[in-house]
């Protein structure tokens, strides 16, 4: 999953982009409004994280294009005006939810999902292949009833796969997936989560296929 994170403050952008990439994200970040809003246009995000207080475009502007151009991204505004005027304007202005600053990572965090789910059009909170079993609340993956241990990256290579159930995802996919604008994207690496997911699903039913010139596909090969 590919969040877009708008914030000026690079401090903060910088904390919150570590923690959700550690919650296995992909994340890039803008610090103004006219970056976002090219960002925007460029990139078909999962969700946008957008402060309102931003230099050369505020976010309720960006809001208002990304709306205008027929995106229905879920977007969580971030906002240090606790008025219900603000509130309601934010989300007049097609935002979906929003937090007043300053708020506890963990209820972002939460927020993020609960929209990612909403967006997915999905409301149970586990999905399956076989034994393996996402949770899309913790986003936790169990195989067999035991937790998975999984890398950031193994993460996001394997909930895109997941969440798209009987589909091919080529590698060019997976690395939207995984990586964002500041890292050295080589869709190659993703052969290198592949090969380690593969090892942590052995002895189960439950496979990576590699389909030659087209991708990856997660199945499960019942007996």
């Amino acid at each position: 999953m590919r969040l877009l994170l708008v914030e000026d403050s690079r401090d903060l952008a910088t904390w919150l982009a570590k923690v959700l990439r550690n919650d296995g994200y992909a994340v890039d970040a803008a610090h103004d409004g006219e970056e976002a809003d090219d960002m925007l246009r460029l990139v078909p995000y999962d969700l946008v994280v957008l402060d309102l207080a931003l230099p050369r475009m505020s976010g309720l502007e960006v809001l208002r294009g990304l709306r205008a151009r027929g995106s229905v991204v879920p977007v969580i505004l971030l906002t240090a005006n606790a008025s219900l005027n603000g509130r309601v304007r934010g989300l007049d202005e097609g935002a979906d939810d929003y937090l007043v600053k300053p708020f506890e990572v963990a209820e972002l965090e939460a927020r993020i999902r609960a929209q990612l789910r909403r967006a997915g059009g999905r409301p149970a909170p586990l999905q399956r292949c076989g034994d393996l079993v996402f949770d899309t609340t913790s986003r936790d993956f169990t195989l067999a009833g035991v937790p998975l241990a999984l890398t950031p990256r193994e993460q996001a290579v394997l909930e895109a796969l997941v969440r798209r159930p009987g589909r091919t995802l080529s590698k060019a996919v997976l690395a939207e997936a995984v990586f964002g604008f500041d890292d050295r994207a080589d869709p190659s690496a993703i052969e290198i989560y592949v090969h380690r997911l593969r090892k942590k699903l052995e002895g189960s039913a439950v496979t990576i296929a590699t389909l030659r010139g087209m991708g990856y596909l997660l199945r499960h090969d019942a007996p």
